[in-house]
């Protein structure tokens, strides 16, 4: 008899932010895969058993959690913030596109989680109070050309823009390239909010201005929000400050 696999979403960092469903279905399940910063965040029981793999193996880790499953038992993917942005619910999906038949009767169940972009919005105020788009910066997958004609027509289209895996020492030279070419579209003043490890001891949230931000203090635990021309910075007396993206746009705007 096939099993279950939930694909769960741990959200960004700390317990408080990981939703009931995800802890249900941890609790619930014998075997658990996933990239392992994101296992290693789990309180697993005796009973349960963690099988963490490198970053770079979403296929053969999508198809191995199915093949557990398959088998009878309960099992979860696990990934850090929301399962289906930039994460393992895409590459389960994926292996079953490939091969239909092999898993049909497994169950699938995918537990959403709090993706970085909502953790550091929330953390200094509404930026994405607007329309606004979430773009990867890795080209792992897809061609630089592709991520450059996405970040030009969402910034001249006035979207406040999420920058996700903005930058690694494998690909150093992306957000160098996409904040130049940003500069080249949107004023220097426009504001840029840079959160890292959102919701981890080390979290540190500020904003910025797109003249100024340097690629140099980002790193692959960073989600950038680029906001628009109508994004604004409200300082407040004894306050941190508050960024927010207003909810209209006027008809010459």
């Amino acid at each position: 008899m096939s099993g279950t696999l939930y694909i769960v979403g741990l959200g960004p960092g700390t317990a408080a932010q990981m939703t009931p469903q995800a802890q249900e279905a941890i609790a619930a399940s014998s075997h658990f895969l996933g990239y392992k910063p994101y296992i290693d965040r789990l309180d697993l029981r005796a009973d349960q058993t963690a099988l963490p793999s490198d970053n770079r193996e979403e296929l053969d880790r999508a198809r191995a959690a199915l093949d557990l499953a398959a088998g009878g038992h309960v099992v979860t993917m696990v990934s850090g913030g929301d399962p289906g942005v930039f994460a393992m619910a895409a590459a389960v999906c994926e292996a079953l596109d490939a091969e239909p038949e092999r898993w049909a009767a497994t169950e699938l169940v995918v537990v959403p989680g709090i993706t970085a972009m909502l953790a550091v919005a929330a953390r200094i105020g509404a930026p994405l109070g607007n329309d606004f788009c979430a773009i990867s910066l890795s080209d792992n997958l897809k061609p630089w050309s592709v991520i450059e004609r996405r970040v030009r027509a969402a910034a001249e289209a006035g979207f406040v823009m999420a920058f996700y895996n903005p930058i690694s020492k494998a690909r150093p030279w992306q957000l160098g390239a996409a904040l130049d070419m940003l500069r080249t579209i949107l004023p220097g003043e426009t504001v840029v909010i840079v959160g890292r490890a959102v919701g981890r001891k080390d979290e540190t949230v500020g904003h910025q201005t797109l003249a100024t931000v340097r690629p140099e203090d980002i790193d692959m635990s960073t989600c950038l929000i680029v906001g628009n021309r109508l994004t604004r910075v409200v300082a407040r007396e004894g306050q941190s400050d508050l960024v927010y993206t207003p909810r209209w746009v006027k008809q010459d705007e």
